[in-house]
């Protein structure tokens, strides 16, 4: 059966990933409003009403705004860590304690036909995750909203058949931004903010070093970067390694407003 990967949102105003296998379909966080959720998934054939869960990687509301609403709506469990769960307590609102569903970072988990291992990444959150994801031999990885990318969570990510990659920002586009506070600069250069495009093209190349062929830039500032300079820097730094772009390793974009491209993994 096929195992399909298509992030419907990645970006600062809302994030929501969709993965199925077999009768198994979920979304991994749910950050825009709930309408805009519904009809992305009506966009590539999926009923709102026939998810099985959504995994939530942190309490940020660009990750959960729209999670309560659909669990609510749909009864759908929701699946995050204890610290996340009263983190976005008042974001995400009344679960229905059957649809309450806690795991433990680092240590994976089922939803139907599809297995989950969430790991720790260097975030200002409660406790955040990224997820790789398994179905029949074959995984998807999340890797955005990270500081800087640890040594452990290339580990995690090795060999992964798909992956969304975060390439935030452009640090110089981020320092003239005047609608930023300089706190709020420091937030996302830090060790917990975002992958800068230099720092996600630096990840891709350790990541290609794995057997990782097929990523997605996503996470993508709408004020300190554009699609064309996230992928122009990952571009260089692999040409400059002698990775060809197209053939060695692919590239694509995740939107920030739309759906992105749909992968049927065999």
């Amino acid at each position: 059966m096929r195992f399909t990967f298509c992030p419907l949102f990645s970006g600062s105003s809302g994030n929501a990933i969709f993965v199925g296998a077999g009768d198994t379909r979920i979304l991994i966080d749910g950050g825009m409003p709930g309408r805009s959720i519904e009809n992305a998934l009506r966009e590539i054939g999926i009923l709102p009403e026939t998810l099985t869960g959504i995994a939530v990687t942190h309490e940020h509301s660009d990750h959960v705004k729209g999670v309560g609403i659909l669990s609510r709506k749909y009864r759908i469990p929701v699946y995050a860590n204890e610290r996340t769960w009263n983190a976005m307590a008042r974001t995400v609102g009344e679960v229905e304690p059957r649809n309450r569903r806690v795991f433990e970072t680092e240590e994976d988990f089922y939803i139907g036909d599809l297995a989950l291992l969430p790991f720790s990444i260097p975030h200002d959150a409660a406790d955040p995750v990224g997820y790789r994801v398994f179905y029949g031999g074959r995984s998807i990885g999340t890797a955005t909203d990270m500081g800087y990318m640890q040594k452990k969570v290339l580990k995690t990510l090795a060999g992964v058949d798909v992956l969304l990659l975060e390439s935030n920002h452009d640090p110089d586009l981020l320092m003239q931004n005047p609608h930023y506070s300089l706190y709020l600069k420091q937030r996302i250069l830090s060790n917990h903010g975002h992958l800068s495009n230099e720092a996600s093209a630096k990840a891709l190349l350790d990541l290609y070093g794995t057997g990782v062929r097929q990523v997605l830039l996503g996470h993508l500032s709408g004020e300190n970067n554009t699609p064309e300079l996230a992928l122009a820097t990952a571009a260089e730094h692999l040409s400059r390694a002698g990775v060809a772009l197209n053939e060695d390793i692919h590239l694509d974009l995740a939107w920030r407003d739309r759906v992105s491209k749909k992968f049927e993994i065999e």
